[in-house]
């Protein structure tokens, strides 16, 4: 996935359009309504964890407990308006997975993919595919784990998920699709989503009949990317066909694309009138957007991360990812130090150091070298550091 945006829109505040308080999704109450999408290599069930219960600033204890100034009433607001967790984010998604592979593993390779904890609730599992008996054998399996809700991905544009037919490959075959849907409502009972984007070009948008198909095929939400497949992930997100599918359904409608801040979420919604908003490739170069989009919801403002919540921030994630005990850990570290630095002051010097460390304690002991320097005032870099190419990721 391309990791920057190709001259991005600034959107002002709104002065009244603000993201829902929530959706229902059949019986899951998805509030807020936000959702992290499916990222393979990302969306693992530690960052899951981290950006539904860690991603949140610091309190700074004030001098009398018995008064509460603006900003403690302020955060408390925010925390009295989020329902599901503390970070904002009311629907966590997994990475997206093949429903052959799922099928044909053992039971207990499964767990590696399947694995979630009783804190991601509600939480879906996004499956891809193009045969539907094997998908709906998979659907079942998501159910019987204890998914909240299935997710079929129609959006991934890559060129090894489209060469299989799966992913947005299918959106050139609507009848396929229908099959798919027919199968999988048929064989479970939670929620059935459906995630894809306008079309395969310009000259092959389907989201407005793909939309009605899911609608009377029984699915319980859409979920819209708005470029095509051949688009990737350069030019603009078009929202207009955003509105198009929200004004031909009576089902949830969930916007995605070019959605960087909580003016870009309120915006989505003003424009479109969707039911809830999805974020991808910004949630790891800012952890804290749900949380943003949560506390202008309460309160009308949001705080943007200091240093010290840098610190804190990437030290939690770093450490969940040691607690994990995975030997993929450093490796992972690795990874999102590139997205955890980018725009910090003396970003390059701390990712080298980073970079360089031979083992998990020694990254951390590198992260809090750099912090505790530049907390103190010494010096670490000239200037803010726009950051090094980020890597990439796909989204479902």
């Amino acid at each position: 996935m391309k990791k920057s945006w190709d001259n991005p829109i600034e959107h002002a505040m709104p002065s009244s359009t603000r993201v829902p308080a929530s959706v229902q999704i059949d019986n899951v109450t998805v509030a807020p309504a936000t959702a992290l999408a499916p990222m393979a290599g990302v969306t693992d069930t530690v960052f899951r964890r981290f950006i539904r219960n860690a991603s949140v600033f610091s309190r700074t204890p004030q001098p009398d407990a018995a008064r509460l100034d603006s900003e403690t009433w302020e955060a408390d607001a925010v925390d009295r308006q989020i329902t599901n967790q503390a970070s904002g984010c009311g629907l966590i998604m997994t990475e997206f997975t093949s429903a052959d592979g799922l099928a044909r593993m053992r039971e207990s390779k499964r767990k590696r993919y399947l694995t979630f904890y009783d804190d991601e609730h509600p939480i879906a599992a996004q499956l891809f595919g193009s045969n539907p008996a094997t998908l709906a054998d998979a659907a079942r399996i998501v159910q019987d784990t204890g998914f909240d809700i299935v997710d079929l991905n129609l959006g991934c544009p890559a060129k090894r998920v489209v060469s299989c037919n799966g992913g947005s490959g299918l959106l050139r075959d609507l009848p396929t699709i229908g099959e798919i849907f027919k199968s999988v409502r048929a064989a479970v009972t939670i929620p059935f989503t459906v995630k894809f984007r306008l079309g395969w070009n310009d000259n092959h948008i389907v989201c407005v009949p793909l939309a009605k198909l899911a609608e009377d095929s029984g699915l319980n939400a859409v979920s819209l990317h708005a470029r095509t497949r051949e688009q990737g992930y350069t030019g603009q997100a078009r929202w207009h066909h955003i509105a198009e599918v929200k004004d031909a359904v009576k089902i949830p409608v969930i916007g995605n694309g070019d959605v960087r801040t909580p003016e870009d979420a309120c915006a989505l919604i003003a424009k479109t009138g969707c039911d809830a908003v999805m974020i991808g490739r910004a949630a790891p170069a800012n952890p804290w957007i749900f949380r943003q989009i949560a506390q202008y919801t309460a309160t009308g403002r949001y705080d943007t991360p200091t240093e010290e919540d840098r610190h804190r921030m990437i030290r939690t994630y770093f450490e969940m990812l040691l607690a994990e005990a995975l030997p993929e850990a450093p490796g992972k570290m690795k990874q999102f130090a590139s997205w955890f630095t980018h725009g910090v002051r003396g970003g390059a010097a701390l990712r080298k150091s980073i970079y360089e460390a031979k083992s998990g304690p020694a990254i951390l002991d590198a992260v809090d070298h750099f912090f505790s320097r530049e907390l103190a005032g010494l010096p670490v870099a000239d200037a803010i550091d726009p950051g090094d190419p980020l890597p990439s990721l796909v989204e479902g």
